[in-house]
């Protein structure tokens, strides 16, 4: 891609029926093509990326449906049944401000709400507006909310975890124009911390990486816990394991692993965060060292049956994992279906 390429931003902003994306998916086009992202692939992207030259082209943003209607005999067919509501923005960067807006928040691991606000013309040109918003602050002087007044409230839509669109038509001259508020909820990055810098905690940082957690990883080897060695976690923290685990201020959506190089300091990492509000606890050994390590904790008062019972030891879903990879994937596995139950629970 070429410096200071015009850019556009595809969003689905309503489906109907079985579709291969959610509301929400975004992708970035370039006039070339792809850029960043995916809508589902298949026809429909390929529809959209023909769109996006064009908005591009013509400096117009654009509102459109596109349905999937086909029988499946072809290859390239969309054979969903369903439809889709996307939008274009052929000008992001005039919502610059929301961005930062919405960065910032997540930064400081607030969770808000994306307003897009479009006015399409009957020949679907979009005008677009946006802004961040933050459900702790007061809303009622914001101009782009005033013509939905039966929009969602924030909380109920950061609740659910889905996106919203609230509609009306509006006389323009003699035409109609549909106007359009899409309430887009967006969380910060579950957090996962790994103890442990060794080769199961290497790679696990990698998934972790794509899985979209934001990943801290704790090892008190400076030569393992490296820049070097593992250059996409988030964070990298050598010290005293149980200590920096004690020190973490872990949340209802932080994912602990305990992947050390041995029994005391898996123990000691343990003790750190047993009692912790963490949403999962998972630690490697087999369940004769699990078994010992239960009876130990017991014994000392350092937890509850309850509370150790919690911790997921052996960690990981049973697949036969056996080589670094294969055990990495299946804790990787296990935590994306922790995290979509706890997702489902808090906001279902």
């Amino acid at each position: 891609m070429k410096q200071d390429q015009p850019l556009a931003l595809a969003t689905i902003i309503e489906t109907r029926g079985s579709t291969p994306q959610v509301a929400g998916a975004s992708a970035v086009f370039s006039e070339e093509g792809l850029v960043l992202g995916t809508l589902g692939g298949g026809i429909m992207e390929a529809d959209a990326q023909k769109r996006a030259s064009s908005a591009l082209q013509k400096k117009k943003s654009l509102f459109y449906k596109f349905m999937l209607q086909g029988d499946g005999s072809s290859e390239e067919e969309a054979s969903c049944g369903g439809s889709v509501a996307v939008l274009i923005d052929a000008f992001p960067s005039r919502s610059l401000q929301a961005f930062v807006d919405l960065k910032e928040s997540l930064r400081l691991r607030r969770a808000g709400i994306l307003a897009t606000r479009v006015d399409v013309s009957p020949g679907g040109e979009a005008a677009i507006r946006r802004l961040w918003l933050d459900p702790t602050a007061n809303q009622k002087d914001r101009p782009e909310l005033e013509p939905f007044p039966g929009a969602p409230g924030l909380e109920e839509i950061l609740r659910e975890g889905n996106p919203r669109v609230a509609r009306r038509t509006a006389k323009k001259g003699k035409e109609n124009q549909l106007n359009l508020l899409f309430l887009q909820p967006v969380y910060p990055l579950a957090r996962l911390v790994i103890a442990g810098a060794g080769h199961v905690g290497q790679a696990l940082t990698h998934l972790g990486k794509f899985l979209d957690f934001e990943v801290t990883v704790i090892d008190d080897r400076p030569e393992f816990a490296s820049r070097e060695r593992i250059p996409e976690a988030d964070a990298l923290i050598v010290g005293d394991i149980g200590k920096a685990v004690r020190d973490f201020p872990v949340s209802a959506d932080t994912y602990i692993v305990i992947v050390t190089r041995g029994h005391r300091h898996d123990a000691e990492a343990l003790n750190a965060c047993v009692r912790s509000p963490a949403a999962y606890i998972g630690m490697i050994g087999s369940v004769r060292k699990v078994a010992l390590m239960r009876e130990k904790f017991l014994g000392e008062g350092w937890a509850t049956a309850a509370e150790f019972d919690r911790v997921r030891a052996p960690v990981g879903l049973r697949i036969g994992s056996k080589t670094v990879e294969e055990i990495a994937l299946s804790i990787a596995a296990e935590l994306v279906l922790v995290r979509s139950r706890a997702r489902g629970e808090s906001r279902g």
